[in-house]
């Protein structure tokens, strides 16, 4: 059976998939990194966090399940495009397609005014997080979204206003995807709406085991 790696956002820590896993069947073949725990030590940019991210979904035997969040989302499906032979689902959540640099920039002067403590239930710390957000600018898979040649499905909260476009885009251009928006959720569907998260990914892996 193939392994299930869920992969959190920026926002959050691993951590942040325990309710929505608790209502899954068959959680025993999911596992969960954090994302600053892979990083292990290195600078926190989007090369070493994807080269980590590389390094530890190759570390697992045989075929794996992507299913990320945001930034998780961004690694999955960086991850599919450049190892498809490696991935045999992927599921997007409120995951852009490209940076959106307006929205980006306006978060990054709120991430300034903020105390360091609220960076504690968040992947990374706020130097980190700044350091992540600058080298992630330019990020846009527009032309290669088209490459995804495996089972996807794209999910986004109906209130995500920021990714709600994205999700469209992504159905649209990836050949074999499914779409489903959630109603009454924003943009942290695991957290805002775990048991209709598990309800669908259990079914949707129960057809593509």
């Amino acid at each position: 059976m193939a392994t299930k790696i869920f992969v959190h956002g920026s926002g959050h820590k691993a951590t942040s998939w325990n309710q929505t896993i608790s209502y899954m069947t068959n959680r025993e073949d999911i596992v969960c990194p954090n994302l600053s725990s892979i990083l292990a030590g290195k600078e926190a940019s989007y090369e070493n966090l994807y080269s980590s991210f590389v390094n530890y979904c190759n570390e697992v035997d045989g075929q794996i399940h992507l299913c990320g969040l945001s930034l998780g989302g961004i690694l999955a499906l960086n991850f599919a495009l450049d190892f498809p032979q490696k991935v045999k689902t992927l599921a997007l959540i409120g995951t852009p397609y490209k940076v959106p640099k307006a929205a980006f920039g306006f978060q990054n002067i709120i991430f300034r005014f903020l105390p360091k403590s609220i960076f504690e239930t968040m992947a990374f710390d706020k130097k980190n997080t700044f350091a992540l957000g600058n080298t992630m600018k330019n990020l846009d898979f527009s032309d290669r979204v088209k490459n995804i040649k495996c089972p996807t499905l794209i999910l986004c909260g109906k209130k995500d206003s920021a990714n709600i476009k994205s999700a469209y885009f992504l159905s649209q251009n990836i050949k074999n995807s499914e779409l489903k928006v959630i109603e009454n959720t924003g943009h942290v569907v695991n957290e805002e709406s775990p048991e209709i998260l598990a309800k669908i990914l259990t079914e949707y892996y129960s057809w593509n085991i």
